[in-house]
Formats: structure tokens, C-alpha cells, sequence
């Protein structure tokens, strides 16, 4: 497992990407809420401490455990279900930076449970989750999480404990002498990359490889972003394109766990915006419902292309933060379904009312789901002034 020494290593890179994620410089009473998992509670005490050496106002919070979660949604009502605890608008409109620690001691519990009910909490939430987005949008708010290894991850990504730590510390850069540097080297480079593509007047990208032939619109006033501190580990760049404009076939070739459930080569068709059928290899039954979540889940929140020189990342790890992030030698490009990234807007988010967003076709959902596909792939743009230019070949940007 993590040793105390790389457990303080791992604390400081999240305080790095606690920095990074917000625009605006945290002060000393700012709140922040640490939620964890049971088996992340040595790296949530280790983080504990940093931050309140910084002033900062802590609210700890274990989330469900694993039975926990089997029994609120196999038992509860659908009161309980839609249930939100007193005070939770209050909190989130007053919390500055969050932090989540990944560490389940199941990934499969749930796959028994309709995900209809899974949905009706989501939906239930979501008005919360936007009210971290407005905030996050103000400049007042900033987060990251991460996973801590456990057994059951190991189990699920077929590794072998010590060899999904490996993954973990390998990626986070822990066994560098000064990791926080590392990252800050990747955020320069990454930095160069996005300059480079988001100086192109795109009116499409086409995603070629075995298994997809997909157009994505990009759209009016959008930027690509990452590296942002906002995920650790993170390595992908990415957009949230008007989700009108998607055409063709997607394919995800890495697999996904998702509310309990394995999902196995994930075949989508888009025509004008929207799924139009929907196959996989395993679980194609929970996909289709996950699609028909609401009237945002079956359209595009997001379009990301991730660097092989980037990441370390080359084993499939049973966790979409490391997986969308893979980059082994094709590197990758992952869609999600459902929910798009404000901060993708290049201009002043004050402008971004709910009407001006559906205008510009960010999409809105309770759900947000990425599907990998690792596939050798070329990625090309239409430009708007005419002509065709590679932006992304043989697991790299071409820039």
C-alpha cells in the first residue's frame, strides 16, 4: 500500500490540483469539504492536516460504504430516494474547494438495483451540483479528486494489488523527489498544446480508427482545456462540443463500471445529435438505460483527447479517472454522454445563462459517463476557412 512518505507526496500534488482548478487564490477561512472513501482515511487525515496549516476550514465527510449504498437504494423509498439532508444548499453555497478520494471496497454491489432509481437520486442532486457549477463559473470554487488503491479495484482491472499501486503511484509521479514539479512541467507542456489547437478555426474534428468514424462540432466560443488540476491523475485534453452536430459511430473498445455494472464494447450511433441505437458486448441493456436517463443523456457532454507522452498510464484500472486518462502506446479519446463543462466556454462565464448555453448547444443532463476507446486512431479538422488539418495521430496532438 501507500507508505506515510508517499502518502504526504500524494497529499501535496492534491493541494496542487486544489490550486490549479480555481482561478482565484484560496484564503484562510475559506471552507472545504474532504469526502473519502473508508479505505482512503490515512490520505484524507494526511490531507486534513496540510489544509489546516493553511487556515482553511475542513468539513470532513465519509461517503456510503458499499453496503450502505446497496441498502439506501434497494430499501429506500422514493422519498428517501430523492432525499437531500437539511443544510446542503447552505454548505454548497458556501464552499470554496472539494475534495473527493476514491477508494470503494465494491464496484459491483449495485449491479442488481434499477438504474432508474440510481437516476432518481441523481436527478435529485443535480440542482446542487449546479449550484458548485455556478460557482466554479464565478471564480469562487475549485476541486480535484483521486483514487487510493484497494483490493477491490485491483480485482476488477484483473492486477494484482501491488500492481494497480504501481499504476497509481507511476501516474501521480509520487516517486519523483518533487512530484508537485512534475506536475507543474506537464501543466507548461499541456499549456503550449492547447494554445496551439484552440488557435485553429475548427468547424469539425473526424474520429477515424478500426472501430469509429465520428464528426463532433466543436461549436461557436469553445476552447479546449485540461490539465487543470481538477482531476489527479489527468492528462486529457478536452471540450464540450454543441452536441447538435454529432454524426457517425462511436466505439468504446476499453471497458466501464458504472452504478455496479460492467459494460463491455459499447457501439453508439449519432445522428443529428442524438444516439439512434445503442449495442454493447456486455450490459447493453444498462447502457440503453442510461441513455434514456433523461432528454441530455443520449447526447455528447464532452470530446477529449489524451497524449501518450503524457501519461504513464498503460493498464486498464476498473476507475474512469484513470481509464479516460490511458495512454499506453495510442494514447486515446474518450466521449461522455450527458453533462458538458462550462469552463469550455472561451469567454467571460457570466455570460453563460441556462439560455445562452442551450443556444450555443452545451448539453445538460444528470448523467455524465465516458466511454474509451484506445484504438490506433487519426483525428482531423475541418477548418473554417477550408482545407483539412491532422490535430491528433498515432497517440499524440501533431502540433
Amino acid at each position: 500500500m501507500l507508505t506515510a512518505k508517499l502518502l504526504d507526496k500524494y497529499a501535496d500534488v492534491l493541494i496542487w490540483g486544489l490550486d490549479t482548478s480555481r482561478t482565484t487564490p484560496y484564503q484562510p477561512g475559506d471552507n472545504v469539504l474532504v469526502q473519502y472513501d473508508l479505505a482512503g482515511l490515512k490520505l484524507a487525515e494526511t490531507l486534513f492536516a496540510k489544509l489546516v496549516d493553511r487556515g482553511l476550514n475542513v468539513v470532513p465527510r465519509m461517503v456510503f460504504t458499499s453496503r450502505m449504498e446497496l441498502d439506501f437504494y434497494s430499501r429506500g423509498n422514493d422519498p428517501q430516494l430523492s432525499f437531500i439532508a437539511p443544510g446542503t444548499r447552505e454548505l454548497y453555497e458556501n464552499l470554496h474547494g472539494s475534495v473527493y478520494i476514491i477508494a470503494p471496497d465494491s464496484l459491483t454491489h449495485l449491479s442488481g438495483v434499477d438504474p432508474k432509481r440510481i437516476a432518481q437520486t441523481a436527478i435529485a442532486r443535480k440542482p446542487y451540483r449546479d449550484i458548485l457549477t455556478r460557482r466554479e463559473e464565478a471564480g469562487q470554487f475549485g476541486w480535484t479528486l483521486c483514487v487510493h488503491p484497494t483490493a477491490e479495484y485491483a480485482r476488477c482491472a484483473g492486477l494484482t494489488k501491488k500492481e494497480f499501486t504501481e499504476q497509481v503511484i507511476k501516474a501521480c509521479h509520487l516517486r519523483a523527489a518533487d512530484p508537485v514539479a512534475e506536475w507543474r512541467r506537464i501543466h507548461k507542456d499541456a499549456t503550449t498544446i492547447k494554445e496551439w489547437i484552440n488557435a485553429l478555426d475548427v468547424e469539425a474534428y473526424h474520429v477515424e480508427s478500426a472501430n469509429v468514424d465520428l464528426t463532433v462540432t466543436p461549436g461557436l466560443k469553445r476552447r479546449f482545456i485540461g490539465i487543470s488540476g481538477h482531476n489527479i491523475p489527468s492528462f486529457e485534453l478536452f471540450l464540450s462540443p454543441d452536441w447538435r452536430g454529432t454524426e457517425g459511430v462511436y466505439f468504446a473498445d476499453q471497458p466501464s463500471y458504472r452504478n455496479g455494472n460492467l459494460v463491455r464494447g459499447v457501439r453508439l450511433e449519432f445522428r443529428e445529435g442524438m444516439v439512434t441505437d445503442v449495442k454493447a458486448e456486455e450490459g447493453e441493456e444498462f447502457v440503453k438505460k442510461q441513455v434514456a436517463m433523461d432528454a441530455g443523456a443520449s447526447r455528447l457532454g464532452e470530446f477529449s483527447l489524451t497524449d501518450r507522452r503524457f501519461s504513464r498510464i498503460d493498464r486498464f484500472m476498473a476507475n474512469t479517472l484513470f481509464d479516460e486518462n490511458f495512454g499506453g502506446e495510442h494514447g486515446n479519446c474518450h466521449v461522455a454522454l450527458g453533462s458538458s463543462y462550462s469552463d469550455t466556454y472561451d469567454g467571460d462565464p457570466a455570460e453563460l445563462t441556462e439560455a445562452r448555453k442551450a443556444e450555443l448547444g452545451f448539453n445538460d443532463s444528470a448523467l455524465h459517463w465516458d466511454l474509451v476507446n484506445t484504438e490506433p486512431k487519426r483525428v482531423t479538422a475541418r477548418l473554417r476557412g477550408g482545407g483539412i488539418k491532422v490535430v491528433y495521430e498515432n497517440g499524440q496532438f501533431a502540433c
